[in-house]
């Protein structure tokens, strides 16, 4: 979602960030009793602040179960709301120590601003939503609507590849900031309003009446979302990408926060591995062994926290599609912890 270019020279200059000043942010970390975590100012289901300012979503439990993996204490993290113009520049500065803020991972962000993606916490891809009493059944009716688009993001590139390919007039009505779009959609400033799918859901579910808003069929492009850390920090990489890992295996392996404690006595030799019971995989990341028996006790495994902030039974009411696990024929996939 709100996938801001980023031209070669600002790249550059985020990059530079990317030294070996970075190579310690787990000390950092520890020293100051919490993680910095950047995310949205607001997609429900994915990084959201309730009214008492009690923030919660996918990308929310992410950065939980990486606390929950180095203190033991899921509550140690605290939350900049971020643009999508701020949130690279704050993460090369130091201000935050993860993005997890609904990013798209595309080759020039993972290239050229010193910057390395941990994994796909969501596979997405932009749609597009419109009011269902206009009689709108495919994007490809589209052609000269006006379109509630974010003004420099790639959301606004592919919609006009897409207008372009199929031989359809682009019309946009042009916005700087997501939430300026999105009012002026609910507003009738415009008739289309695009951005990823999922925060198409999420927006909508909180309209006055969402049944009135329909998402339309087509997806037009690629968007896998998830968390970022700086380069230069392979130790601080690596926590996350197994963290990242660790709520997959587990979800794979049936560990649930639910019944963790039973799967201590397993004998299958995966689960000993994943909760620490046999070997040591925490030392070699500077972790203790059973940190990620910690992650799924405190935060759940990957389809817990899916279902619990986005699943069908959620005000969102995302399937998992895509989101499934390779078993049952989605793309998520951890690397054995072995």
């Amino acid at each position: 979602m709100q996938k801001t270019l980023v031209t070669i020279a600002v790249a550059a200059s985020l990059g530079l960030g990317a030294t070996a000043a970075n190579a310690a942010t787990l000390d950092d970390v520890k020293a100051k009793d919490y993680v910095q975590c950047g995310v949205t100012g607001g997609v429900a289901g994915f990084s959201a602040p309730d009214a008492n300012n009690v923030w919660a979503g996918l990308e929310v439990d992410f950065c939980r179960a990486v606390a929950s993996a180095i203190f033991n204490d899921a509550a140690k993290v605290r939350y900049t709301p971020l643009t999508s113009q701020e949130r690279f520049a704050a993460l090369s500065a130091g201000e935050i120590d993860i993005l997890s803020r609904t990013t798209t991972w595309t080759m020039s962000r993972d290239t050229d601003l010193g910057i390395s993606f941990v994994g796909t916490m969501y596979y997405d891809g932009q749609g597009f939503m419109v009011r269902e009493a206009d009689g709108i059944k495919s994007a490809l009716d589209l052609s000269g609507a006006a379109i509630c688009i974010e003004s420099g993001t790639t959301t606004e590139l592919n919609a006009a590849d897409y207008f372009a390919a199929n031989s359809l007039e682009f019309n946009t009505v042009v916005f700087v900031d997501q939430d300026e779009v999105v009012k002026a959609y609910e507003d009738g400033r415009c008739d289309v309003y695009t951005t990823d799918a999922s925060a198409l859901a999420a927006e909508r579910s909180k309209f006055a009446n969402p049944a009135e808003h329909i998402i339309l069929p087509e997806i037009i492009s690629k968007e896998p979302l998830g968390p970022v850390v700086r380069q230069g920090d392979d130790q601080w990489f690596k926590i996350n990408r197994w963290v990242y890992f660790a709520l997959l295996e587990a979800e794979e392996l049936g560990v649930t926060s639910a019944n963790v404690d039973e799967m201590l006595g397993s004998d299958n030799p995966a689960i000993k591995r994943l909760l620490g019971v046999e070997g040591d995989f925490g030392t070699p990341i500077g972790l203790t062994k059973d940190w990620a028996y910690q992650v799924i006790k405190l935060i759940g495994n990957y389809g817990e926290a899916f279902e619990r902030n986005v699943g069908v039974n959620t005000d969102i009411g995302l399937a998992r599609g895509l989101n499934a696990l390779w078993s049952d024929g989605g793309l998520q996939y951890s690397a054995p912890i072995r």
